[in-house]
């Protein structure tokens, strides 16, 4: 090649790259301002929309506090958030997109809310950030609901604390729903960027199709409410990995909802919610760690949880059926789940897990939890572990495959511990006093137990009774397991009204 030739080839070069480079568009040229008060709304949506209009490409946030209400991404845009850039929400709801609900009035959106896209990104070290302060009164504790806890074994005693907000919920204001939302939208990629400070669910995928979630942190106040990390609906062909995900409600949460009371970006579409994975993270939430259903109207199937820590936790894995929609084949493995009692008004008692099919909506047909499989899974908790079916769902071919429990002593088990939490069902007895085993089994069929093992907290409650205890069970085979009761009153195995059972 001679120099003539290498000067043309370098000078094409250099013009190929400055120009895909020129396919930036960096929010400061569009008027945005960082010195955290300006909101930058307008500015932002320029940009945005001006790299949708050629196409797409990046949308840059460079270092710096970027104030906004609501934003639309688009097509082909990758929201790029450099090191030391914050996008962080107005504390004035009038800077929000909203939607006038039927019987709710005004809903917010958050920061993002974006619908029927393809190929959009979130990238970059950077952090979108929630503002959550600015929705709380920090001084108040949420109490439960006026008889909530007239059936629990401690009366009006039941979670209380001498002073302060203990473990919280804090009482919200007014506020924006779902920080970021992706609804109706595919092949998403929203990679190692921090979403923080969420004064409602952080980050929302509503009927999307192909998704990948990788390397990012989300980081609420433990005290929050309703502060979910990461929501799943009615999505398919999702992959979760090596996230961080630390929560006041639940840290993620897969679920069938095609529409859910006020909260925007659902749109009522019947579609099973299927092949989600999840690996490698790190969870802690003052509710559920992981929570599979509620009020599904859409079935859950084909979801694998592998590689998994949820630490300081209320609840570790919790599946819940409490309407039509089933939940089916879900294996967990290789997973560390470590759990308390919490003082306040939040779902859940301290069980590492929680599987449970009862009614929670009238003039439904109840879907069913079968095929669900713990595979090397070690807990520690202070409560039980529950498999709670009823008379029209019961639990079908439920495995614990080499599941370790822990139970460990907690300070609040006399002012919490001795009760199960079954809320989101019908009828009164929904948080109610019960003497408690080490696994509880109650209406199901077809349930295995393989190398499960048992051991007891070293101070002793009085509602602490038998290894495991299993009720209105069709088929239940144990092998090479260890259950020892709690005391010489109790038995390691407890049966009532069992047939087919296997010991070996």
């Amino acid at each position: 090649m001679n120099r003539l030739s290498s000067f043309g080839f370098t000078f094409l070069f250099v013009s190929f790259f400055g120009s895909a480079m020129a396919e930036d568009f960096l929010i400061t040229r569009f008027g945005a301002k960082s010195d955290g008060t300006t909101i930058n709304t307008k500015a932002i949506q320029k940009a945005i929309d001006s790299c949708s209009s050629g196409g797409g490409g990046r949308v840059v946030v460079p270092t710096g506090v970027f104030m906004t209400g609501t934003l639309n991404l688009k097509s082909h845009v990758n929201l790029v958030l450099e090191a030391g850039s914050v996008l962080r929400g107005s504390p004035d709801l009038n800077d929000y997109q909203w939607v006038d609900q039927p019987g709710f009035g005004k809903t917010y959106f958050g920061i993002l809310y974006t619908r029927k896209a393809v190929g959009v990104t979130i990238s970059g070290t950077g952090e979108i950030d929630g503002n959550e302060a600015a929705f709380f009164d920090w001084t108040r504790a949420k109490s439960i609901e006026w008889g909530g806890t007239i059936h629990t074994r401690q009366k009006e005693g039941f979670r209380k604390v001498e002073s302060g907000i203990g473990d919280g919920p804090v009482v919200p204001r007014d506020r924006p729903r779902q920080l970021v939302i992706f609804s109706e939208c595919n092949r998403l990629t929203i990679r190692d960027v921090s979403i923080n400070r969420a004064p409602f669910w952080t980050l929302h995928l509503a009927d999307c199709d192909d998704a990948t979630i990788a390397g990012i942190r989300i980081h609420t106040s433990p005290l929050t409410p309703n502060s979910d990390g990461l929501d799943l609906t009615s999505c398919s062909n999702i992959r979760v990995s090596d996230c961080d995900i630390r929560t006041g409600d639940d840290a993620i949460a897969i679920t069938g909802y095609a529409h859910h009371f006020e909260l925007p970006g659902f749109s009522g579409i019947r579609r099973i919610s299927e092949n989600i994975t999840i690996s490698n993270c790190t969870l802690q939430s003052s509710s559920s760690g992981i929570r599979i259903g509620f009020l599904d109207q859409n079935t859950i199937r084909n979801v694998l949880i592998s590689n998994v820590t949820i630490t300081n936790s209320n609840r570790g894995i919790g599946i819940f059926l409490r309407d039509e929609g089933s939940i089916e084949n879900v294996v967990v493995t290789n997973t560390v789940i470590d759990t308390r009692l919490f003082t306040g008004d939040w779902w859940g008692n301290g069980e590492p897990i929680h599987v449970s099919a009862v009614r929670g909506k009238e003039s439904v047909r109840l879907g069913q939890i079968r095929n669900i499989t713990f595979r090397d899974v070690t807990c520690t908790g202070e409560s039980g572990l529950l498999l709670f079916g009823s008379e029209e769902s019961p639990l079908d071919r439920i495995r614990f495959e080499n599941v370790s429990f822990r139970w460990k002593d907690s300070q609040l088990a006399s002012s919490a511990g001795g009760n199960i939490d079954l809320r989101g069902c019908m009828g009164e007895m929904q948080l109610f006093e019960s003497d408690l085993p080490g696994l509880l089994i109650k209406h199901a069929s077809r349930v295995y137990l393989s190398g499960f093992s048992l051991e007891w907290p070293g101070t002793l409650q009085p509602w602490m009774t038998h290894g495991v205890e299993a009720t209105k069970v069709q088929g239940l085979i144990m092998e090479q397991s260890v259950t020892p009761a709690s005391s010489k009153e109790y038995l390691p195995v407890k049966t009532s009204d069992v047939s087919g059972m296997v010991i070996r």
